[in-house]
């Protein structure tokens, strides 16, 4: 990236979101389809995304969700997200996802996902991102490398299914 990209300091990607699990919400066993948790996650990760490229950006992908606890139809489920890494004119971000009994207060990590974006300018284009500054932030190098693994990962998934493809 060129030396004169902007950075903007992670903190001002952080994103908390709350639903209510509703009737609409719950499948007959009465917790939250799994597809509902994942429209969430990614309206969370997207609000994190827009604050941080201050642009459009576009789902480009979520990585595996897996399901530790079921969110209960009542239950409050709250949404954390923030970026985690920038790279040319794509972003990671993080969410975690609990669900709260509202009359106990306890909450329950349900799952967590990481979703790239691509940022895009007027004509639909990618283009390029800030670079994150994580500087005063606990576990940011952490954070960083794995991320990186995870784009890795990505890639290598995406080259295995071009092979299969022909």
């Amino acid at each position: 990236m060129p030396a004169s990209t902007p950075t903007v300091h992670v903190s001002t990607t952080a994103v908390e979101m709350t639903q209510i699990v509703l009737p609409t919400f719950a499948n007959n066993l009465g917790t939250v389809f799994g597809g509902q948790i994942a429209a969430w996650i990614d309206v969370c990760a997207a609000v994190s995304a827009q604050r941080f490229c201050r642009g459009p950006v576009v789902t480009a992908s979520m990585d595996e969700l897996h399901f530790l606890r079921p969110a209960r139809q009542g239950m409050v489920v709250i949404l954390h997200s923030m970026v985690n890494r920038s790279w040319t004119s794509s972003v990671e971000v993080g969410v975690r996802v609990d669900a709260e009994d509202p009359f106990t207060g306890v909450r329950e990590h349900t799952c967590s996902a990481y979703l790239t974006f691509v940022a895009l300018d007027p004509e639909g284009r990618p283009r390029v991102v800030p670079r994150v500054d994580f500087s005063g932030v606990e576990g940011a190098e952490r954070r960083w490398q794995e991320a990186e693994m995870r784009r890795d990962a990505r890639l290598k998934m995406r080259e295995m299914r071009r092979a299969a493809e022909g």
